[in-house]
C-alpha cells in the first residue's frame, strides 16, 4: 500500500513538471519580445503552447498572426459590399484586403519554413507580412481626400505587433547545421 501511494503521488510530481516547465518557457520567450503581454495571453490561450517547444511557441504566433490577417482582408472585403459608393474608396480598400491576403500568404508559408528549420525565411516571410499594411496605409496616402479608416490602423498595429512578437522568438531559436 505504502509503495502503491508512493508511485502515484510520484507519479503525479512528474506529469505536473511540463506544464510548469512550459509555462517557464512561455514567460522566458515572452521576456525576449516587445510586447510580453501580447504573447503571454496569445501562447497561453491556445490549449497545444503546453505541450510544445519555442519553435512550436513561435507556430502558435505565426498562427495568430494568419488570424489577424484573414480577420482583417474579410474585414476590407466586407466593407468594399457596404461602403459608399466612392469608386476610389472601393479600389483602395481592394488594394488593402489584397495586401491583408498577402500578409496571410507570408504568414503560411514562414509556417512552413518553421517546419524545415529553415529560420531565416521564416523571419523574411514574418517582415514581409509586417510590411504590407504599410503598403494599404500608403495606398489611402496617394489620394489626396481619403482618411485612413481608424478600423484599419487598429488591425495594422495590432498585425504589426503580432509579427513582432514572433520575430523575437525566431531570432531566439537556436541556429542549425
Amino acid at each position: 500500500m505504502g509503495f502503491s501511494c508512493f508511485f502515484i503521488l510520484f507519479f503525479l510530481s512528474i506529469s505536473f513538471y511540463p506544464i510548469h516547465g512550459t509555462a517557464d518557457l512561455i514567460q522566458k520567450t515572452c521576456k525576449n519580445t516587445k510586447y510580453y503581454d501580447l504573447c503571454i495571453s496569445s501562447l497561453k490561450s491556445d490549449p497545444t503552447s503546453p505541450k510544445t517547444d519555442t519553435k512550436g511557441l513561435a507556430v502558435i504566433m505565426v498562427k495568430v498572426g494568419i488570424s489577424n490577417a484573414t480577420a482583417t482582408n474579410s474585414y476590407l472585403s466586407t466593407q468594399l459590399l457596404t461602403s459608399t459608393n466612392d469608386t476610389l474608396m472601393k479600389k483602395v480598400m481592394k488594394e488593402c484586403a489584397e495586401k491583408y491576403g498577402f500578409a496571410s500568404d507570408s504568414l503560411q508559408n514562414s509556417v512552413q519554413d518553421l517546419g524545415s528549420e529553415l529560420y531565416d525565411y521564416a523571419y523574411m516571410h514574418v517582415m514581409a507580412a509586417a510590411d504590407y499594411p504599410n503598403a494599404c496605409k500608403n495606398a489611402f496616402k496617394r489620394f489626396s481626400g481619403l482618411v485612413y479608416p481608424p478600423e484599419i490602423a487598429v488591425r495594422e498595429e495590432g498585425l504589426k505587433h503580432i509579427c513582432d512578437v514572433v520575430l523575437s522568438i525566431i531570432e531566439n531559436l537556436p541556429a542549425t547545421n
